[in-house]
């Protein structure tokens, strides 16, 4: 797909560890994410963008506690100064963490941001990305979450992939939500 969106020089894998994309607990559609998001990090490396793997170290007796099966990233890191794992405690991926800095370090300007959980980790590190002056764009098709269960007398269950989509427009107008992630484009940050 040709793109006419400018592109971005970060990506940030939010939480695409083995406890939601395999399994019982995996989010619904968990194949198209892992490919989604496969893609992007493959695209990401080629075009010499910075590819920061979010880790939440989820407390103890957690799917994600750290060091368990689950915990465990699925894709593959190449480590090196245009890729690196920040792990997290909090939902947002700038919560004591050194993401903010390593995004300033290298002149980072915009941001693709995929990954589990759509109105949890995902929206909460967008959001600050946004707060800190980065464009960001979050390709409808590579983030997801769990359904919603139903609410007797309130609601009925919400399907995962509307949570997902709604999770994203609360970001608002300055977050582009709109695209798929084939139409993602990639440059090193600086433009080195």
């Amino acid at each position: 797909m040709v793109s006419s969106l400018p592109p971005v020089d970060a990506l940030l894998v939010v939480d695409v560890q083995s406890a939601f994309v395999t399994g019982p607990g995996a989010v619904p559609d968990a194949r198209r994410l892992v490919d989604r998001t496969a893609d992007l990090i493959a695209r990401a490396r080629v075009a010499g963008a910075l590819v920061v793997h979010l880790q939440n170290d989820g407390p103890p007796g957690a799917e994600d506690e750290p060091h368990t099966p689950g915990w465990e990233l699925h894709h593959p890191v190449l480590p090196g100064p245009r890729e690196t794992v920040v792990r997290k405690t909090y939902d947002d991926g700038f919560e004591d963490t050194p993401l903010g800095g390593l995004l300033t370090g290298l002149g980072v300007r915009a941001v693709a941001v995929c990954g589990v959980m759509s109105e949890m980790c995902v929206q909460a590190t967008a959001r600050t990305a946004l707060e800190l002056g980065h464009r960001v764009v979050v390709p409808y098709d590579a983030h997801a979450t769990q359904d919603v269960p139903a609410v007797p007398g309130v609601c009925e269950a919400v399907p995962a992939a509307v949570a997902s989509r709604v999770a994203a427009y609360a970001l608002g107008s300055d977050a582009e939500v709109t695209v798929p992630a084939s139409a993602v484009t990639f440059a090193a940050p600086g433009g080195r």
